[in-house]
């Protein structure tokens, strides 16, 4: 017959399993993005910092010399996809022609997001 010391055990790895699988079903990613059209001087950098701040994406944004916005993303992959569609269709101000995605390997180097100059 179990002790009560042994339910408690069995109790702990249980929460531990669900806590495993709930985080196996995560999929960590990062997306190197460039976005073209209007979308300098018009707070995308600003806006876009905000909303991945919403969607729990860390990496940074920065306007970059042929007139597009470069940005690095990191976090949930579904997260990062939620991000990206938002930049190409909510931004208030800016008209987004084209987004080129290019997703690489997780680094988990950020701990925030930040507008890069």
């Amino acid at each position: 017959m179990p002790t009560q010391e042994d339910n408690s055990f069995v109790i702990t790895l249980t929460k531990n399993l669900l806590i495993l699988i709930r985080y196996s079903n995560c999929m960590k990613a990062r997306a190197s993005v460039t976005f073209k059209g209007k979308v300098q001087g018009v707070f995308f950098r600003a806006n876009t910092r905000d909303a991945a701040e919403r969607f729990r994406v860390f990496g940074w944004v920065k306007n970059m010399w042929d007139g597009s916005v470069g940005a690095v993303f990191e976090g949930e992959k579904e997260d990062i996809e939620k991000l990206i569609k938002w930049c190409k269709t909510q931004q208030p101000y800016a008209k987004v022609n084209r987004a080129d995605v290019k997703w690489e390997e997780f680094t988990g180097e950020f701990t925030k997001f930040e507008v890069r100059y």
